[in-house]
């Protein structure tokens, strides 16, 4: 069972930049691929970014690429995203995810791979 708590979420202008936080509990965080998620209202959810159990493998949506960076402290058992250069595109709930995982270099971008999530939290970008 994992536990996932995200924070760092906000009102931000355009151009400015946010880094959320997804805090795990339990000893397994090691053990599980982590992804960020995002939903807008009135949109489904998508995949933002994720990263393997050990973060040597990454993968982004061409929507943040060059502009978010996804990584992850197990000894911490913390996963971070950093975002720059915020639009209001990027307005939505963000949601942290894990996928407990056997293979070390592996990642997901399928909400249905994730067995938890965070509750989300908010970020805004303003015009």
């Amino acid at each position: 069972q994992v536990q996932l708590a995200e924070s760092g979420g906000g009102l931000v202008q355009a151009g400015g930049s946010l880094r959320l936080s997804c805090a795990a509990s339990g000893r397994t965080f090691s053990s599980n691929a982590m992804g960020w998620f995002r939903q807008a209202p009135g949109k489904e959810r998508e995949f933002v970014a994720a990263t393997s159990r050990s973060g040597s493998t990454i993968y982004y949506a061409d929507s943040v690429k060059g502009r978010f960076t996804i990584s992850r402290d197990n000894a911490k058992n913390t996963m971070y995203l950093q975002m720059n250069s915020l639009t209001p595109v990027d307005t939505a709930v963000y949601y942290c995810a894990a996928a407990p995982t056997s293979g070390s270099n592996w990642l997901y971008t399928q909400p249905n791979h994730y067995a938890y999530w965070g509750q989300g939290t908010q970020v805004t970008v303003s015009s």
